[in-house]
């Protein structure tokens, strides 16, 4: 029976501080990851355990915790995705989870009253400390839909997605005994320099194994300058060890989550609604 990860998301708040700190106060999703990972010394099961087939257990309970510590205003974030520790987090080296906690339910009932929408059950749900966070993020739903497709369908969405990223000549081949290989196309950058590549599209649930991008590289060596794995599951950080190892060609991974941000950036089966905010100047009136 393979390990799993058993840690809460609460419990990932000390750890994502001092991940942090020891970054210099800044650092991308995968750097603060790969900090905690080492801080808490998990196992390869324990870090390759699977939420819901579309990410890992770490990375999706860290996500929380990053929000709720922003919330409380220990951190901050930039569009680029980098986080970082505010004046307050500097200075601050570990917390109370359930200080933590309370303060940000607090925040949510205040919002809610401002917004005259409060919610008593969405209040008690979000005080219980010891339930499990189970709110699919738009990101989950996107692959719920992806993992229902055909692999046919799957591998025209790729196509799709790859031409609107300025791909062209992208055909796939869905050739069998092929190594894995489901297409192929051609970037030019600049209109000057153009790279084959080559792709593989995996609709899969759980995270791709270290052996399946090895035997995608076998097939690639000769045919393309690149390869690309896209894939609704994850990757096992050794299989992201083995697309960039050295001294092989490169290999470029894009996962569950990753997809459904690309698919929501192009506007692939994502429709992005934005509310409308009303704010009165008061004092405007008052001028008359």
């Amino acid at each position: 029976m393979k390990e799993q990860f058993l840690y809460k998301y609460d419990d990932l708040f000390n750890p994502t501080l001092s991940a942090l700190q020891q970054l210099g106060g800044s650092g991308s999703i995968p750097e603060i990851e790969e900090a905690v990972i080492t801080i808490l010394q998990l196992t390869e099961n324990q870090i390759n355990d699977i939420h819901r087939n579309s990410t890992t257990k770490l990375t999706y309970r860290l996500a929380w915790a990053r929000n709720y510590l922003k919330r409380f205003g220990l951190l901050e974030n930039s569009s680029r995705g980098v986080w970082s520790l505010t004046e307050t987090g500097i200075k601050t080296k570990s917390v109370n989870k359930e200080i933590v906690k309370r303060k940000v339910v607090e925040l949510d009932r205040a919002e809610r009253i401002q917004k005259e929408t409060i919610s008593t059950e969405e209040i008690s749900v979000n005080a219980e400390a010891d339930v499990e966070i189970q709110k699919f993020t738009w990101q989950e739903e996107i692959i719920e839909e992806l993992q229902k497709m055909s692999p046919s369908s799957f591998e025209r969405l790729c196509q799709r997605l790859l031409r609107e990223l300025g791909f062209q000549n992208v055909e796939v081949t869905g050739q069998s005994n092929d190594g894995g290989i489901d297409g192929k196309g051609m970037l030019r950058l600049g209109g000057v320099l153009s790279f084959h590549v080559i792709f593989q599209a995996k609709r899969y649930k759980g995270s791709v194994s270290p052996s399946i991008v090895r035997d995608f590289r076998g097939a690639m060596v000769g045919r393309a300058d690149k390869g690309l794995i896209i894939t609704t599951g994850t990757f096992t950080r050794e299989a992201k060890r083995e697309a960039s190892r050295d001294g092989a060609p490169p290999i470029d991974l894009i996962d569950g989550n990753d997809l459904a941000e690309k698919l929501k950036e192009l506007k692939l089966g994502v429709d992005i609604e934005f509310i409308e905010k009303v704010n009165i100047k008061k004092e405007w009136f008052k001028t008359l």
